[in-house]
């Protein structure tokens, strides 16, 4: 079998380790294929695209949208786009100025909560990336405001928490619309954190927007129980929807999940690949 990850974080956003580095640990873990999807920017695909050249290892260059609804987090990986298209570039710069703006809002949060930290502590942990909650969880650690970046979420700065803010701005229309004008395929990213209330209800999800373009559904991924990627594939039979599947890895941010099996258990078969390039050639729904 021939396994690919097409979920990770690097730098450019909010992981511990370079682009150039997270290729290196996916030809270490053997896997044929890789996909560099940083939250709402492709600066790492030119670093990414020469270390998988020099290493022999596919590269899916790509980047993770975050997308506005009423309840949960919408996600959406964007698959095969060309990192210098106008639209897409215009996009993530209206993104990437509300995730500054929230990030100031956060440090706001934070300090009025006694627990204070500085714009230059997060410059410096980014290294010139998007600056993101991870980097403000790391920092909280470093501080000894709290034993782990687990912590600083449960504690401060997931959903409902008292120094979370909400971020997104984009509608998964136009999310959507936005990756097909770059050349690429949008699939929706780990359904779990959709929080939908019965299987029923993440169907009426998927077929909106399926309707809209959707493209694939990440069934294949690290937090998922084997019912929802059961679930989750069989969404893409019945919406003809490619399946994918990625670690979600972060590095430090989130230590237990590592490139190519996540937690240990995860393998995502190279059809999934296959399955996109198929569909990418074919120019997507």
């Amino acid at each position: 079998m021939k396994y690919c990850d097409l979920h990770t974080h690097t730098t450019a956003s909010d992981g511990s380790d370079s682009p150039a580095e997270v290729i290196r640990l996916a030809v270490t873990s053997g896997l044929k294929a890789i996909a560099v999807t940083d939250h709402d920017t492709v600066a790492g695909i030119p670093e990414a695209l020469e270390a998988s050249a020099k290493l022999g290892i596919e590269l899916l260059p790509g980047a993770e949208l975050s997308v506005q609804i009423a309840h949960g987090t919408l996600h959406i990986l964007a698959y095969l786009v060309d990192p210098g298209s106008p639209e897409l570039n215009g996009v993530l710069k209206e993104v990437q100025s509300a995730r500054a703006k929230r990030n100031h809002f956060i440090l706001e949060r934070l300090n009025e909560l006694g627990r204070t930290i500085s714009w230059s502590e997060l410059e410096e942990m980014s290294k010139g990336g998007q600056i993101g909650r991870p980097h403000i969880a790391r920092a909280m650690v470093n501080r000894g405001y709290v034993r782990s970046t687990h912590e600083a979420f449960a504690g401060y700065l997931k959903k409902g928490a008292p120094a979370y803010i909400p971020k997104s701005i984009l509608s998964p229309e136009r999310a959507i619309t936005t990756i097909h004008k770059a050349g690429g395929l949008a699939v929706l990213a780990h359904p779990i954190s959709l929080e939908f209330e019965t299987p029923a209800h993440l169907d009426k999800l998927v077929a909106e927007w399926a309707d809209q373009g959707l493209d694939g559904i990440e069934c294949y991924y690290s937090m998922h129980s084997q019912e929802l990627t059961r679930l989750s594939l069989s969404l893409c039979k019945k919406y003809d929807l490619v399946p994918t599947g990625g670690s979600d890895y972060h590095g430090k941010a989130k230590p237990k999940i590592k490139v190519g099996i996540g937690k240990g258990g995860l393998r995502v078969p190279y059809s999934c690949v296959e399955a996109l390039m198929e569909r990418w050639n074919k120019g997507g729904r």
